[in-house]
C-alpha cells in the first residue's frame, strides 16, 4: 500500500448522520448531529491500517462544505474535526457563536 490519498466516493446518508466511504472493503465514516441550524460533528473513524493518508481529512472536508452549503454552523465535537479546523482557518467562519479552536 501507498501513503497517497485513495480515491474516495464519499456517501452522505442524512438518515443515520453520517458522511462515509468504503475503502479496502472497510467503511470510514465521519458522524454527526443536526440540532437546529447547527451541525455538531462527532465521531470520525478511519481503521488502523488506512490513517495517516488524508482520509479523515476528505471526510471532515465534505461534512465543512455541506455544512456551508446549507447555512448552517459547526460544532466540532469530535478532537480531530476540532485540529481540522485549527489546521484551516478558513473553515472557521462556520463555527456555531460561542465555540472556540
Amino acid at each position: 500500500m501507498t501513503d497517497t490519498v485513495p480515491v474516495l466516493e464519499i456517501r452522505h446518508d442524512i438518515a443515520r448522520g453520517r458522511f462515509a466511504a468504503t475503502i479496502g472493503g472497510r467503511e470510514v465514516v465521519a458522524d454527526y448531529r443536526r440540532d437546529g441550524d447547527t451541525l455538531q460533528i462527532v465521531h470520525t473513524q478511519v481503521p488502523r491500517e488506512f490513517q495517516g493518508r488524508g482520509i479523515a481529512a476528505a471526510l471532515i472536508a465534505e461534512v465543512l462544505a455541506y455544512a456551508g452549503a446549507q447555512g448552517l454552523n459547526v460544532m466540532p465535537v469530535c478532537s480531530y474535526a476540532r485540529v481540522y479546523m485549527q489546521r484551516h482557518p478558513d473553515t472557521r467562519s462556520l463555527l456555531a457563536p460561542g465555540v472556540v479552536l
